[in-house]
């Protein structure tokens, strides 16, 4: 896989509004070929106009990542619309807040499907590809991936620690090959702080007064891929100064 990002195919889900609407932004205006994928087809649309606006090139592309034949399929489109596909961001997730003694299984299944299985799914379906041309996939993991968020966030921390765990052990499998980076945020402003609508909706929303902007995060994500193709950066974490979590 060529140094750089210009001229390189990005697939970012759940890249319609927020940190993956931003990434997709910014690889753009690096001259990356972006392919923006999420559930909300009118955000994706817009996403794609501004960036075609700037002179860059992208395309949208409706997805559900807890639906694994469509992702399937979405990384078929996109290789046969742009020719290849050399970078998955696997950045698709929710974060509803609730301590677990409120027993709310809707939300665990909820997380456990986007944040665990949407990521599995992804790199399934690029694997195999990947493997035979190389590649680079990046798994937006969390701070709370690598430090429990409790009280509150206990089952969130589940399926982001598994995030980073399936990075680690992913890399150690296939990184002669695959090019693995997990990416470890803290309070970044984006629409994930609103998935919390329970009991601890007012204390996440001050949490997140601190928030870094999403350009941070989009930045840390562009180093990783712009590194040479025989340089891996495996792990980055990255949080507001004010940050103590």
């Amino acid at each position: 896989m060529s140094e750089g990002i210009e001229g390189k195919v990005v697939l970012i889900t759940g890249s319609g509004t927020g940190l993956g609407a931003e990434t997709a932004r910014h690889l753009a205006a690096k001259g990356a070929l972006v392919a923006v994928a999420g559930r909300r087809k009118d955000k994706l649309e817009e996403v794609v106009a501004q960036i075609a606006g700037k002179g860059g090139r992208a395309g949208a592309y409706q997805l559900d990542v807890v639906r694994k034949d469509q992702v399937r399929e979405v990384v078929n489109a996109v290789v046969r619309d742009f020719g290849k596909l050399d970078v998955l961001i696997n950045n698709a997730g929710l974060m509803p807040i609730r301590p677990m003694a409120e027993v709310n299984t809707e939300e665990w299944d909820a997380m456990i499907d986007i944040n665990l299985k949407g990521v599995l799914y992804g790199i399934a379906a690029v694997l195999p590809m990947f493997l035979d041309k190389g590649g680079h996939i990046i798994n937006i993991s969390s701070v709370a991936g690598i430090k429990v968020f409790s009280p509150g966030g206990t089952v969130y921390s589940g399926t982001k620690f598994a995030v980073h765990a399936i990075s680690e052990g992913l890399r150690h499998e296939v990184g002669s090959k695959v090019r693995v980076t997990s990416i470890e945020p803290g309070a970044v402003d984006s629409d994930l702080k609103y998935s919390t609508t329970g009991t601890a909706q007012s204390t996440v929303l001050d949490f997140y007064k601190s928030a870094i902007p999403a350009n941070s995060v989009a930045r840390a994500i562009a180093f990783a891929i712009e590194q040479p193709a025989d340089v891996d950066i495996n792990e980055i974490v990255l949080r507001p100064t004010a940050q103590e979590f």
